[in-house]
């Protein structure tokens, strides 16, 4: 299979010059694109996450993937790396028309696919480093990691405050907590913890 890939980052660009530079390439090589594939997302968005990751999911050994440059993969060189990558792990095939760049099955792409591989594994272990290297420094600043807790000790912040006099006066009277926790609305346990910590 044949695939044209086309991707806009905005509403306002047009595909049609995209569709044309890929159209004229192919008659020119004698292809015929099977399937076209058309975005508007920016490139900065994950793969996975558009219309590009589904085609990538369903392609395999010698389909090809023709877009007008390699910049419509991704906006950075790790994505792009990471796509051509896979691509080449899986055989397909990826050429583009304003780069001039053609990866198959050639020795060159194979030492290709490795640097790109190796690159992007380096890459992920220099962002996870950089990422404990900042936790660490923020730690040793002081700073408390992690989302903020929830002051507990504050009986206002709990769903039943409103209703503490009630509760209290249900109590006194005997009434179940079970019962209670009808009475409320909540949950059996909402009232246990209610009471346990403020009664």
């Amino acid at each position: 299979m044949i695939y044209g890939y086309i991707r806009v980052s905005s509403d306002k660009q047009t595909v049609e010059n995209q569709r044309f530079e890929i159209m004229k390439f192919c008659r020119k090589e004698g292809l015929a694109i099977d399937g076209w594939i058309e975005e508007t997302i920016s490139g900065t968005t994950a793969y996975a996450k558009r219309a590009l990751g589904k085609l990538l999911d369903r392609v395999g050994e010698d389909d090809l993937i023709i877009c007008a440059e390699l910049s419509r993969l991704g906006r950075n060189l790790f994505m792009i790396m990471e796509i051509l990558n896979l691509c080449m792990t899986k055989g397909c095939r990826v050429w583009t028309v304003k780069d001039g760049y053609r990866l198959g099955e050639d020795i060159q792409s194979k030492v290709l696919a490795f640097a790109f591989g190796l690159s992007a594994e380096i890459e992920r272990n220099l962002i996870s480093q950089r990422t404990k290297e900042a936790l660490c420094r923020k730690k040793a600043e002081g700073q408390v990691l992690g989302r903020p807790k929830g002051r507990k000790s504050d009986a206002s912040k709990y769903k039943l405050y409103p209703k503490r006099e009630q509760i209290r006066q249900l109590l006194q009277s005997g009434v179940p907590k079970s019962r209670i926790a009808d009475i409320c609305g909540v949950d059996r346990s909402t009232v246990h913890r209610f009471i346990k910590t403020f009664m």
